[in-house]
């Protein structure tokens, strides 16, 4: 027998996280998945806040399937197994009577210049933004929730305000383009209490959006509303 001429046989690749699936380099659409099974683990009080915060933060820094794996590994929803079925009610479209004052709590105004309120700050009930030749931002992202409705009345006239909130919050929309923009990306939390932004305006030769701020969540939600609502 010539075991010199016997054509070597090839490794066999097993799928697995070190495997051909593992080194496959993730997509946007496998990172928003993953991102979308911690959410929902963070709803059902699978992780905490903290452990959310960390998983988050690895989902969009991994670049390939075998990164994002480790992740979720250790949640059903990543196993197909059935969770108890359970579908929120739509936030509703518009305020409840009296949950939302009349007049303006806060007033932001940019003529011919800019306006931004970010960081952690607590959301009043009712915010105004002019934006006049000039600039509105109010990123939510960080900000301390008291309560579950809050609105925001925009005004933008050759000028734009651009409205950011949370994965987990929900957010709705009603206003007018003139000559202008208008947007507001619905968001439903999967969480029935979790605060609601409505954002209302007219954008007249100019802009208005809204829209969630990827991987960015309002921390110790359940917390936060049992404590300022009492509960």
């Amino acid at each position: 027998m010539d075991l010199e001429k016997r054509p070597s046989q090839p490794a066999s690749a097993a799928p697995g996280p070190s495997g051909p699936v593992g080194s496959l380099r993730a997509s946007d659409a496998d990172r928003d998945r993953t991102a979308d099974i911690l959410r929902e683990a963070l709803a059902e009080g699978r992780l905490t806040a903290e452990e959310h915060s960390e998983r988050i933060d690895g989902v969009y820094r991994a670049k390939t399937m075998a990164e994002l794996e480790p992740l979720v590994s250790d949640l059903p929803a990543a196993h197909g197994r059935p969770r108890a079925a359970h579908t929120p009610d739509p936030a509703p479209s518009r305020p409840s009577p009296g949950a939302v004052p009349p007049v303006a709590d806060e007033n932001l105004v940019a003529v011919l210049s800019g306006s931004v309120r970010k960081g952690r700050w607590r959301v009043a009930r009712r915010t105004h933004a002019y934006a006049i030749f000039g600039s509105v931002e109010i990123d939510l992202s960080e900000a301390i929730f008291e309560q579950r409705q809050v609105v925001i009345k925009a005004v933008a006239v050759f000028g734009s305000v651009d409205v950011r909130v949370p994965e987990n919050v929900s957010l709705r929309g009603s206003g007018t383009g003139v000559l202008g923009s208008f947007e507001v990306d619905t968001l439903d939390s999967p969480d029935q209490d979790a605060p609601v932004v409505f954002v209302d305006g007219t954008a007249i030769f100019g802009s208005i959006e809204a829209r969630p701020k990827r991987g960015r969540f309002v921390r110790d939600l359940h917390r936060q509303l049992r404590k300022h609502l009492g509960h």
